[in-house]
């Protein structure tokens, strides 16, 4: 070690050694730098960067080798042979390549040591080859310990150097690596320099020049710079693309792409960590669900453009007064969630308050001012919930009883709300089994000619009569099959069995079913409704379909196509609840209906209020000048039939006439006549034909004409 130490300090030039050594150690970094990149990449990728990083490695293990060499004075003239020179280089850069792919391929577990060693090898013939090429006066001997000894180092730390580039066993594994493949070099070189002997022996007048060999040196140690530099400098600007890249996909990933607020990732990830904090300080968190109330308006009058203005606004608005501890976010489409770290009710209300101004405060649009405003739910932890998903759960509860409310815009929860969320859930849990279980039924109620007491159809109406709760009515029911996706099935449903009863049943009256709106929007009710003729023999003009005005509006143009396709099929198709709705008398005009049915709001109050009987009159004028039969609902007394049929009416329906009853009553009764063998049977897909013990006088619920059949 002291003879190594003597070698450096006697024979060479101290400055020049440190030069190479400022040269070895920024190319060691550069090398292992790149050789990381390379490592994590694939392809095309990798080869690129594994070019990178042997030409660096090249660079800096030859440009180290030959300026310490210029600092070497070994007291006699010296050259150097160009061709063995610049063919040293090349073992350079290709041994070092060859390495590192080896290193990376990953081939076995010792691949990075292979490849490290393969390295060293590489440093070693360039080095001996780059020594060939030393042209000295004087007779050179070598200390083959010394040769041995440098050969060893440089294959041990090179690598030592890859395995801890590649397997990154410590933190800063760069930093590691980097200074094993230094002292690797460093070690090989001045090891190498020590076995090197020279006895000077002068065989003519030349000499050496040491201001040009110092200039060399300084030549060659700025070439490796720009060699080393731009290595690191396309690994800086790769790794700024990369982090750049990654922030972006960050900012995606956790940021609503819209509004630019948190999204949902980032608002479970915050209250995770607000919840963790609050269960070691034994605080409080405060949760608020927030829906706004008049953003569907927005969208369908003034376009989805506007609504994303308005959610942008509004976005910004909530961000804007957010101080110490609270936190808001896009949680869906019109739906934000906000937390606070509660201190006191103040506080909390504080919060509340801010949030109310800036989402009830007017929004300027096209020379138009939209108000929206927000319905907010808050649960606290952990007073409400001992879970986020319960905490959750609980916030939403409160929101949308403050969106039934009209007249608060603020619900706290309370466990009465869990109570009546929790029956609603078991009350759906059973319908689906009821489905299952034949608990559902269809009733019939007759209509009839006003003038002639003649019958002229029957409405299908759905019933359900619950084993434990008894008969459940459809106000109850049908708003949970819309809301847990059964109302599609339910009304294919009701639609199979009223047709598949009708064609059984003489005379051959017409059944009415009456539409969901859902069931309206689908895209395939034309087919459907085909395929249910077809299946149960049906002929199309025997049946009549129901829908309100409200659902045909809510795409008017795709509603009135569909209707056109229904029409075509023979099918006749009234218009429901006229008068509750849009009642637009355009919707007239653009299609012909079969029938208008009356709402029995009217009927009600026609014998008390001169309002509603003009309403009536006007009604049935309408009807008459269109040539389009009316029917009035809600018929319960002898006096509104009386004033119907001076009215001149067409057809009626109601209580007095006849209360909604299974078919098998209606055969009892005589009223139809079943063909033998099939009475109440049909083919359904969904589920069996339900039974039919539901009470026979059950009466249908206040608001039941929005839900006769679906």
């Amino acid at each position: 070690m002291i003879t190594v130490l003597n070698c450096i300090t006697d024979m060479h030039n101290i400055w020049l050694v440190l030069v190479a050594a400022f040269v070895c150690a920024a190319g060691s970094w550069a090398v292992v730098c790149l050789y990381d990149r390379a490592s994590r990449t694939s392809g095309l990728q990798r080869a690129g960067w594994h070019f990178l990083s042997a030409v660096a490695a090249g660079a800096a293990i030859w440009c180290t080798h030959f300026i310490a060499m210029l600092a070497f004075e070994p007291g006699a003239p010296v050259a150097f042979d160009p061709m063995l020179t610049i063919f040293s280089l090349l073992i350079a850069i290709v041994g070092a390549g060859a390495g590192f792919v080896i290193a990376a391929s990953g081939f076995s577990r010792f691949a990075s040591v292979v490849g490290g060693a393969v390295t060293g090898l590489a440093i070693t013939v360039m080095h001996y080859t780059g020594m060939a090429a030393y042209r000295v006066q004087g007779i050179v001997s070598w200390d083959r310990g010394y040769l041995a000894a440098s050969l060893v180092l440089v294959v041990v730390l090179s690598a030592a150097a890859l395995y801890i580039a590649t397997s990154k066993p410590v933190r800063h594994y760069r930093i590691a690596a980097s200074a094993a493949l230094l002292l690797g070099i460093v070690t090989l070189h001045f090891t190498g320099m020590t076995a090197f002997q020279v006895t000077p022996l002068l065989v003519d007048n030349s000499f050496s020049n040491p201001s040009a060999m110092q200039a060399l040196a300084l030549s060659v140690a700025a070439v490796a710079m720009v060699i080393v530099g731009a290595g690191l400098a396309s690994y800086i600007i790769d790794d700024k693309v990369r982090t750049d890249a990654l922030d972006r996909l960050r900012h995606m990933a956790l940021n609503d792409g819209l509004t630019g607020l948190p999204n949902r990732v980032s608002f479970i990830d915050r209250l995770d960590h607000e919840l963790d904090l609050s269960a070691e300080t034994r605080g409080k968190v405060a949760l608020i669900g927030i829906d706004l109330n008049r953003f569907k308006e927005v969208n369908d009058i003034r376009g989805h453009a506007a609504g994303d203005r308005v959610l942008k606004v509004l976005a910004d608005r909530m961000a804007s007064v957010l101080q110490e501890g609270e936190f808001v976010a896009r949680t869906g489409g019109d739906e934000f969630a906000a937390i606070q770290r509660y201190v006191d009710q103040p506080s909390l209300e504080g919060f509340l308050k801010r949030l109310t101004d800036v989402l009830t405060a007017p929004i300027e649009d096209s020379s138009h001012h939209v108000a929206v405003g927000a319905s907010m739910g808050v649960a606290l932890y952990p007073d409400n919930a001992t879970s986020r998903e319960t905490l959750i759960s609980n916030a939403d509860l409160a929101m949308y009883r403050a969106k039934a409310d009209l007249t608060h815009h603020i619900c706290y929860y309370c466990q009465s709300m869990d109570d009546t969320v929790r029956a609603r859930r078991s009350l759906a849990a059973d319908l689906r089994t009821a489905i299952a279980n034949d608990e559902l039924d269809v009733h019939y109620q007759v209509q009839t000619s006003v003038t002639t007491s003649e019958i002229r159809g029957f409405e299908a109406l759905l019933r359900w009569n619950h084993p434990e709760h008894g008969f459940i009515a459809p106000s109850d029911f049908i708003p949970l099959a819309e809301e847990n996706g059964l109302i599609l099935q339910l009304g294919e449903w009701v639609l199979r069995r009223a047709c598949a009863d009708a064609a059984a049943w003489t005379p051959p009256y017409k059944v009415a079913v009456n539409l969901s709106p859902v069931q309206f929007v689908h895209g395939d009710l034309a087919k459907l409704i085909l395929e249910v003729l077809m299946s149960t023999g049906l002929p199309a003009n025997r049946l009549e379909l129901e829908l309100t005005e409200s659902a045909i509006f809510q795409d008017k143009e795709r509603s009135l196509n569909v209707l056109r396709q229904i029409k075509a099929l023979g099918v006749n198709i009234a218009l429901d609840d006229f008068g509750t709705g849009y009642s637009s008398l355009e919707m007239l005009r653009a299609f012909p209906f079969d029938k208008i049915k009356l709402d029995r709001s009217f009927i009600i109050e026609a014998e008390d209020s001169l309002q509603a009987k003009s309403i009536i009159r006007a009604v049935l004028a309408l009807g008459k000048s269109l040539e389009i039969p009316v029917l009035a609902e809600g018929i319960e007394t002898q006096g509104q039939l009386s004033l119907l049929g001076i009215e001149g009416c067409d057809e009626a329906q109601g209580y007095l006439l006849g209360r909604p009853i299974p078919i098998a009553k209606l055969v009892e009764k005589g009223t139809l006549v079943m063909e033998k063998g099939v009475t109440g049977s049909f083919a359904s897909p969904l589920v069996a034909m339900p039974s039919t013990n539901t009470p026979e006088n059950s009466a249908p619920a206040p608001n039941e004409r929005h839900v006769r059949s679906a």
